[in-house]
């Protein structure tokens, strides 16, 4: 994600590297990189120069603090002008009816459907809403039945009127039957189109008068750089949304559509799509992301995910066998898998501050897991349970039944055990500093 973006704004700051003082000559150099780099994310040029038009008033009008060097200085205000083109503040949808209508709308193949589940499951899972979803797009053939899949997986029902062939009449009537049935909130999905044309915005622009949404989305594959710009904008000219919706961000490595949007339209980010699974939707954060391109991290980020995968119980349970130096294969084999319930494993390590750009070029997918989680499931209850008892015969049956060579298995058991070290020292650690509490 903005991989491309992310090294050229690097390369753009190492000119101020060294320099003890910002002057107008180095400041213009590194303004220059850092509209090349702007307009190589495809980002319009009005935009990237009105950005670096800013920065560079904002560099040459700051003294530079004895603590601070020119290019940390310039990371900074990029920062903030970054943050501020996403859109500043994240901004949420609006739940604040007793009855909440989304709509959403957007073209052909730019993720609307299956988007309308992520968000089915985020309404459910995280703001406490019983939701339906409706299905008004009369024209793809599988579109009903997509939607039907979806709404299974997450847990939730489908309005789909087979009968009727007018997207606003099965939209009101789904809408009072949501209500009947006494749901919070009702998401319609649309038809698309493979470009904007009349016909298109004249029915979404009906069904959106007809039923009154408090909130109305545009989803757009945010991989399309200025044409999900210019439709957004088509769009917006026409129904006046209440956000944006970017998909497949995770393969964006450009970033241009997301730069530049907000700028465009007016109109805030809400959300993300980052996968393929049903929980795969982010709120938008402008701040931590513009962090992200800088390769500052997003620690937030992470710490939220992980809270919401945690179990306060069996973190207790860990804890205490990590105290006893019980920590074993069956704990490990737990933890993995509640890593992977936080999402693609490359997304979460570029969270952490610096390793985004030590592992851009590193193919790395919950496929990683494979080799450890097939090795692991090889052993005997008897042998997770106490990893001392793996020995040379072990290592070679266990290797066998996972399909791996014992070089894999031994480099396994090796790693283990400096875990385990370490999670030994850092007990003994948190136990000398309780103990230093009480002792004062």
């Amino acid at each position: 994600m903005f991989e491309n973006l992310s090294a050229k704004l690097e390369k753009a700051f190492k000119t101020l590297k060294g320099e003890g003082r910002i002057t107008e000559i180095n400041v213009a150099e590194t303004v220059k990189e850092i509209r090349r780099a702007l307009l190589d994310a495809d980002v319009n040029y009005k935009i990237a120069k009105e950005v670096t038009d800013r920065v560079r008033e904002k560099a040459l009008g700051q003294n530079v603090l004895t603590s601070v060097s020119p290019g940390q200085l310039m990371v900074k205000i990029m920062n903030d002008e970054l943050a501020e083109l996403l859109g500043g503040q994240a901004s949420e949808i609006n739940l604040s009816s007793n009855f909440t209508i989304i709509l959403i709308a957007g073209l052909q193949g730019s993720g609307k459907t299956t988007f309308t589940g992520k968000l089915a499951s985020y309404l459910k899972n995280k703001k406490n809403r019983t939701v339906m979803l409706a299905a008004c797009d009369v024209y793809r053939p599988a579109a009903i039945d997509q939607l039907k899949v979806l709404a299974e997986q997450v847990g939730v029902p489908a309005y789909t009127d087979y009968e009727s062939k007018d997207p606003v009449k099965i939209a009101k009537a789904a809408i009072a039957h949501a209500k009947e049935q006494g749901f919070k909130a009702i998401i319609i999905d649309t038809a698309g189109r493979l470009a904007v044309d009349e016909e298109m915005m004249d029915e979404i622009y009906n069904i959106k008068q007809a039923i009154q949404p408090q909130e109305t989305l545009f989803v757009v594959d945010s991989m399309t750089g200025q044409d999900a710009v210019n439709s957004a904008k088509a769009f917006n000219d026409r129904l006046n949304f209440d956000g944006v919706v970017l998909t497949k961000l995770d393969g964006d490595t450009r970033g241009g559509a997301a730069l530049s949007i907000k700028t465009v339209v007016q109109k805030p980010i809400k959300f993300v799509g980052m996968g393929e699974k049903m929980d795969a939707l982010d709120v938008f954060h402008p701040d931590r992301m513009a962090q992200r391109i800088l390769g500052m991290g997003d620690i937030v980020s992470l710490v939220e995910r992980a809270q919401d995968v945690y179990d306060e119980e069996e973190a207790a349970k860990l804890n205490k066998k990590i105290a006893a130096n019980k920590f074993d294969f069956e704990d490990f084999f737990a933890q993995i898998q509640q890593i992977k319930k936080m999402g693609n494993l490359k997304d979460l390590m570029g969270m952490i501050p610096g390793v985004g750009k030590a592992i851009k070029d590193v193919d790395m997918n919950d496929d990683s897991f494979k080799e450890v989680e097939s090795i692991i499931q090889s052993m005997t209850m008897t042998e997770r349970k106490n990893p001392d008892i793996i020995n040379g015969s072990r290592k070679a049956r266990i290797a066998k039944g996972s399909g791996r060579e014992v070089q894999k298995v031994n480099q396994l058991m090796k790693q283990f055990e400096e875990m385990r070290k370490m999670m030994k020292t850092m007990n003994k650690m948190q136990g000398a500093g309780r103990a230093f509490k009480l002792g004062r």
